[in-house]
């Protein structure tokens, strides 16, 4: 079998394969990186990993500090403390390094360092983006943790903000990483339903990029293959946290899921953020939650790709109810609970969740047009278990 490893430029300069952690202190003066701050959760600054990233720095005569006061749905606070040490301590770059929450802040941190406006001004709205000064950002070289996300190699981070309990997307194109080292060996320790969780995360990404009602042929291309390793790879990493093989294929999916993506998202994520701004659910697993009933409800426009994404995936029945089987199946086999009731969402949150719900970016990509009145039945559904198509 052909080794899984490889030097990629699509667009983002990626050193995939094991091992290649190694490169970092490398990578850092190829950007001419001397004093990176290396943006983490507390969780990960604890572990070896860490310390041994910092040494390693430190070793090729950079001056590495770390920075990981960071929450699992970061907010500005986590964001603006991060431009205050990179400040204070004269940094000159940041190594995002973890998640979905560490690659999302340590991107943000890299935006707002040298910006002289709040970050909720560079919301993905309108042409937004241009308020940035872009000659103030700091480089980037992103290291993913998990493989759900796909954030190391994205133009936007997801941040919450805390006075309207909403997630906004602060987006810049230039946003995205100047490099990633995507080493599958930092993987392995994840616990299975944290494996789980980030990838039905990953994807939500693919299915919603593929589903997405725009003209971009190559982001289906992607999202198909992403696919179709997941369907294969992920019951295995589950299983078997130690596979490599699985490892490697899930980080390679993720990536091409967030790549995929820039083609648009759908109401998985529109459902999903006002769920993990306001009860703190984890956004992979909330998105696996609502992601049957999403299909469901989109029945009537994604008809004839779920069947050409059946026959891609070899499934039995390559048909909507085929795909959609399949994903029940999946979601039950990797413990993935059936309702968001399971995750503690209640009936009388439905009403506030749903004008967040339409009011997110993301709702602009789903495949049939949506209202403030439809996300509130997509609620209901998700909370009481009944998967059916829009009417």
């Amino acid at each position: 079998m052909t080794a899984l490893r490889g030097n990629w430029n699509y667009p983002t300069a990626i050193r995939f394969g094991a091992g290649r952690i190694t490169e970092l202190a490398e990578a850092c003066k190829s950007l001419k990186i001397e004093r990176p701050l290396l943006v983490t959760d507390p969780s990960l600054a604890k572990l070896p990993m860490i310390e041994n990233a910092v040494a390693a720095c430190k070793a090729a005569g950079l001056q590495c500090a770390v920075y990981s006061d960071v929450q699992a749905n970061p907010i500005e606070a986590n964001v603006n403390n991060g431009v205050r040490v990179f400040r204070d301590g004269k940094h000159d770059g940041v190594i995002a390094f973890g998640g979905g929450s560490a690659l999302d802040t340590g991107k943000a941190v890299a935006l707002m360092v040298g910006q002289r406006r709040p970050i909720w001004d560079f919301e993905d709205r309108e042409d937004w983006y241009t308020r940035v000064d872009v000659a103030a950002m700091a480089p980037v070289i992103a290291v993913p943790t998990t493989a759900g996300t796909g954030s190391e190699v994205g133009r936007a981070s997801v941040i919450t903000d805390t006075r309207d309990h909403t997630k906004k997307i602060i987006f810049h194109p230039k946003m995205q990483p100047q490099l990633v080292i995507a080493d599958p060996e930092l993987t392995l320790g994840l616990p299975a339903h944290v494996t789980a969780a980030v990838g039905m995360d990953a994807l939500s990404h693919n299915l919603e990029a593929y589903c997405a009602p725009f003209y971009h042929p190559m982001a289906d291309g992607i999202a198909l293959e992403g696919t179709r390793l997941i369907k294969e790879w992920l019951p295995i990493a589950v299983e078997d946290g130690r596979n490599l093989t699985a490892r490697s294929n899930m980080m390679i999916a993720s990536t091409m899921g967030a790549t995929a993506f820039q083609k648009g998202l759908g109401a998985m994520h529109s459902l999903s953020h006002p769920c993990s701004a306001n009860l703190n659910t984890h956004h992979g697993l909330t998105n696996a939650v609502v992601m049957p009933y999403v299909l469901a409800w989109n029945r009537s426009e994604i008809q004839e790709k779920m069947q050409r994404l059946g026959a891609y995936l070899s499934l039995p029945t390559p048909s909507f109810e085929g795909v959609l089987d399949w994903i029940l199946s999946l979601r039950k086999a990797i413990a993935v609970p059936h309702t968001l009731a399971d995750l503690g969402m209640g009936a009388e949150q439905i009403e506030p969740f749903s004008h967040q719900a339409f009011n997110d970016p993301s709702t602009g990509g789903n495949p049939r047009a949506m209202s403030q009145k439809d996300f509130v039945t997509l609620y209901r559904n998700c909370i009481e278990g009944r998967i059916e198509a829009a009417v």
